[in-house]
């Protein structure tokens, strides 16, 4: 049997297609993968995000595979993923989370405090750009697209002060770098799903979801599917200024959420205790307390 993987071309997406293709041929030796490079309507264009209509465009290209049957899965960093897909697809396999910090990257890795007023961050997340702003109303936001060499080499050419990139592509990359500063969580929550690699197919091909689902990891997927539906409560895509984390320690499942106007100059933050067993009650119930506070109508803002 072959299955045939769609995937985007840029270096980590590679990396991360080749870690799913392992993670199958681990567990069934007499499957083939072969992976299907595409370039996808997000990666030719260098426009903002927000001009163009979100990370969405990084995924229906290959999504497109799926329906024609060019492609049998589609590996995705799962935050690009949006939180609402198409009925007819299924997010069928998820793997052990990455560091899911942000990092900021800078000449000598300072800490946001210690940029000097007005200095430029380069980043097109509406969740950072809001975030930094709560913190420094006085820095400028500009936006960055490519992939992180030609993010970090913008840097380096002097395009902005810093850089605020995703510790979990720089790891599974081996970019070791001295001059990064690592957010604590308090002072950059991720973004849904920040952090794990998400596989797409049809939910009509039986065959696919059974040998995804054997190489899925349960209790990682419950996690990411909280975060992802406390996006979709809201009504929130990736342009939206929504933080959210999951994480598993000892017998509790921490949930930090956090909703800020686009500026900054708004936020509702809540950190609750859960469990695997209440998870999803507790998200709705969790997703309901921000919504009473007009946190679907803030992040508009």
């Amino acid at each position: 049997m072959k299955i045939k993987l769609a995937t985007r071309q840029s270096e980590l997406a590679l990396f991360q297609a080749n870690y799913v293709m392992n993670k199958i041929q681990i567990q069934h030796a007499e499957v083939e993968v072969e992976l299907v490079p595409m370039t996808s309507e997000g990666d030719q264009t260098e426009k903002p995000l927000h001009e163009i209509g979100g990370k969405g465009l990084f995924v229906t290209k290959l999504e497109s595979a799926l329906e024609t049957g060019e492609a049998d899965i589609a590996v995705h960093s799962l935050k690009d993923v949006p939180a609402k897909i198409d009925m007819k697809y299924s997010i069928a396999a998820i793997f052990e989370r990455e560091d899911p910090s942000d990092v900021l990257l800078s000449r000598n890795g300072s800490s946001l405090t210690d940029f000097s007023s007005n200095a430029s961050i380069g980043t097109s997340s509406p969740r950072r750009k809001a975030q930094i702003l709560r913190a420094r109303t006085d820095l400028n936001i500009i936006p960055v697209r490519g992939n992180i060499a030609t993010r970090i080499r913008k840097l380096h050419e002097g395009h902005f002060d810093g850089l605020i990139v995703a510790k979990a592509a720089l790891n599974r990359l081996n970019i070791e770098l001295t001059n990064a500063y690592e957010f604590s969580m308090q002072e950059m929550l991720p973004a849904a799903s920040q952090g794990f690699i998400g596989v797409e197919c049809l939910k009509s091909n039986k065959k696919i979801i059974s040998i995804m689902n054997s190489i899925n990891n349960s209790s990682e997927m419950a996690l990411a599917n909280a975060e992802r539906e406390f996006v979709a409560s809201l009504n929130g895509s990736c342009l939206s200024p929504i933080a959210i984390i999951c994480k598993e320690e000892a017998h509790w499942i921490n949930i930090s959420a956090k909703v800020l106007s686009q500026n900054g100059q708004k936020e509702i933050y809540r950190e609750i205790k859960s469990s695997h067993e209440n998870l999803t009650k507790d998200i709705h119930s969790l997703a309901d307390d921000f919504i009473s506070n007009d946190a679907h109508l803030i992040i508009l803002e």
